[in-house]
């Protein structure tokens, strides 16, 4: 066989080829189980608690007890959980109001189809271009042209591009989850460690097999990496895509609650956001941790 055309970085050592077998997958949700149970032994999730406290609590003492003068203008958490959870809410918004959950149904489409298509297109591009010098020299510096653009200066052409008005809001959320992504899977491939393409060169495997059972595997844990990263840019370029050419969403409701200064709704989506965000970023590091579970117990079972 020739020799394979890359070019990477040395750097940690990856992995072998994940576990087909059923026993393999049964093996990853035993230690998946693990370590749920020793994160719920630690002192983490109590330490998370504290933490949500504590913000709270600076929240409810800056506008409601010392009324600071940076906060006269905001609602406290007491006018906010009033509002969230009333039957007739003030501002026409709350856990009662069926146009609540549209908006994050809306939202939640979005992302999703914005993100499934980064991850589509980013992953095999970006282990394509760190596996081959070729491909990284055309394609890398269009790439690093674009990705410092920000989404918003991307408004216009995606307005005159995307008849549709999910079209424009799909595609501005697409854009940076996307460069993460590809980035992200890029480096994973630079990050395998050059003995396991030797010891592939020296046993015979092809190109097809050298990509598949060393590229594809060591390359997860930045792939993963990428993901949790993307989600996060796929909800940060929502909300500003929403704001201008939504017409659901919870970015528009954070837009629309401002200019009819209906501030406690703009928490109650903020707020929102996040916590789906959250969710949707620990959806991602669950099914990547499945995955990976020989990275777990490459590191001693540690979840590090």
């Amino acid at each position: 066989m020739g020799a394979v055309d890359r070019h990477r970085t040395q750097g940690p050592s990856a992995g072998p080829d994940m576990p087909a077998s059923f026993g393999g997958y049964r093996m990853q949700l035993e230690t998946a189980l693990y370590q749920l149970k020793s994160w719920l032994k630690s002192p983490r999730p109590y330490l998370m608690v504290l933490g949500f406290t504590l913000l709270i609590g600076f929240w409810w003492l800056s506008v409601e007890v010392w009324k600071l003068p940076r906060f006269a203008g905001m609602p406290g958490p007491t006018a906010v959980v009033r509002e969230w959870f009333s039957r007739e809410p003030m501002f026409g918004l709350s856990f009662y109001t069926p146009d609540y959950y549209v908006h994050i149904l809306t939202s939640l489409q979005r992302v999703f189809i914005a993100f499934v298509l980064s991850t589509v297109i980013g992953v095999p591009l970006g282990l394509i271009i760190g596996w081959s010098r070729t491909a990284r020299e055309y394609i890398f510096p269009v790439l690093e042209m674009l990705r410092p653009i920000p989404a918003l200066a991307w408004v216009p052409l995606a307005i005159l591009m995307f008849k549709s008005s999910e079209g424009p809001v799909i595609f501005l959320t697409f854009l940076p989850a996307f460069f993460a992504t590809t980035l992200n899977s890029m480096l994973g491939v630079h990050s395998i460690d050059e003995s396991y393409f030797r010891a592939a060169d020296c046993l015979g495997a092809s190109r097809w097999q050298v990509f598949r059972h060393i590229v594809v595997p060591g390359s997860l844990p930045f792939v993963f990496t990428g993901l949790e990263i993307s989600i996060g840019l796929a909800w940060f370029s929502l909300v500003a895509g929403e704001m201008i050419a939504g017409e659901y969403g919870l970015g528009y409701v954070i837009y629309t609650s401002y200019t009819m200064v209906s501030y406690p709704t703009i928490v109650i989506g903020m707020i929102t956001l996040g916590v789906v965000g959250y969710v949707s970023s620990a959806m991602i590091r669950s099914v990547g941790m499945f995955l990976m579970g020989w990275r777990t117990r490459e590191l001693g079972l540690g979840g590090q």
